[in-house]
């Protein structure tokens, strides 16, 4: 089986989760006996570095990001065919689908564009609803990853019977004592905190976790880069209490989840949540939004408070913290469900979805 897999958004200024899932998932993929996987992306000039690198061999088509994805969108064209070579599906892996010449699969990660059109910049607010419909009319199956997700596409118009569920998978490298005091010491990180992970903007609900942090006896650290229409003072009502790390590499990121008493994700909407199950995989207790999707993937073994209630996060995050022996079952048995999460079960699900669509 070849695919074609759209991996353009390794080369966005925030790649963010979906980046991530489509790389792991594509390289997965290729290890697959009877997979070859062929990366699909806009044209780069020479030189110029992915900041998630694909790890496949990648085409580039003639036009740059913006043109390619306008001439997509308004005219079909380019295909991605003439530059791959024959395929057996074409995977939309972030929602951006090209002409439909092959079997489609296209990935949907969340349609918060849709619920909450302020919450995306003045371009998403006018591309992302035009690539649902585009998705829509153009594929053979939608994969997401998460039953939450999931609904939320059918609620909005996509065919239920064309809808399949595929969760992420986790990889991380565990840090040693060595290396987390090593961190610790070099970015100054305090000796009880909360994490937080992801990409600064509306629907992160940041400013919920700020404000239940006043209450709570210990410091936030901040680590991602920022997104958009984030008021940049967010955090200023902690004052010295909050750390901003920024942008970390993965070895420093692992190392700080290890280190936190609790990872937070206090988002309004996620597709998956992938901090919270790094968090699990790397044994830090979890806390996130109550009925999302991260709350899927810590039932029975995290925290969850209402995403709008700052004084049930505040009680909810002292609770753990406070609870020394709750906090480490729950971590142990964290690890045990990250566990089940992998790439090559992930690998193996997309398979037969392609296999399905290719049918």
């Amino acid at each position: 089986m070849r695919v074609a897999a759209i991996v353009e958004q390794c080369w966005h200024t925030v790649p963010g989760g979906t980046a991530v899932a489509t790389v792991e998932t594509a390289r997965a993929l290729s290890q697959l006996a009877g997979v070859d996987v062929i990366g699909v992306a806009g044209r780069h000039r020479r030189g110029q570095q992915p900041l998630v690198s694909p790890r496949i061999d990648v085409r580039q088509l003639h036009l740059p990001r913006p043109l390619l994805y306008e001439a997509w969108h308004r005219i079909g064209w380019p295909a991605v065919e003439p530059a791959v070579g024959e395929v057996d599906v074409v995977w939309a892996s972030a929602m951006v689908a090209p002409p439909r010449r092959s079997p489609m699969v296209a990935t949907v990660h969340d349609v918060a564009f849709l619920d909450h059109p302020e919450w995306s910049s003045k371009r998403g607010q006018s591309f992302f609803p035009r690539a649902f419909e585009i998705v829509a009319e153009r594929a053979d199956r939608v994969v997401c990853p998460s039953h939450q997700a999931a609904d939320d596409c059918v609620r909005h118009g996509i065919d239920p019977d064309i809808v399949r569920v595929i969760p992420w998978g986790v990889e991380v490298v565990h840090p040693t004592e060595a290396e987390i005091a090593e961190v610790r010491s070099r970015l100054d990180l305090p000796d009880r905190f909360v994490v937080w992970v992801g990409t600064v903007e509306p629907r992160k609900n940041l400013e919920t976790l700020v404000r239940a942090m006043a209450d709570v006896d210990a410091d936030l650290v901040v680590v991602g880069p920022e997104g958009w229409v984030t008021e940049r003072d967010v955090f200023s009502p902690l004052g010295r209490r909050v750390h901003q790390l920024g942008r970390v590499d993965d070895g420093t990121r692992n190392a700080v989840i290890a280190a936190a008493d609790i990872l937070a994700m206090p988002s309004w909407v996620e597709g998956f949540g992938l901090p919270v199950l790094e968090a699990m995989a790397l044994g830090t207790a979890v806390v996130t939004s109550r009925g999302t999707a991260p709350a899927e993937l810590a039932s029975g073994v995290g925290w969850a408070a209402p995403a709008g209630d700052p004084a049930a996060w505040s009680e909810i995050l002292n609770e753990v913290l406070a609870d020394d022996d709750g906090r480490r079952l729950a971590e142990r048995i964290g690890m045990e469900r990250a566990a089940n999460f992998t790439w090559a079960d992930t690998a193996r699900s997309y398979r037969d979805v392609f296999a399905d669509a290719a049918a």
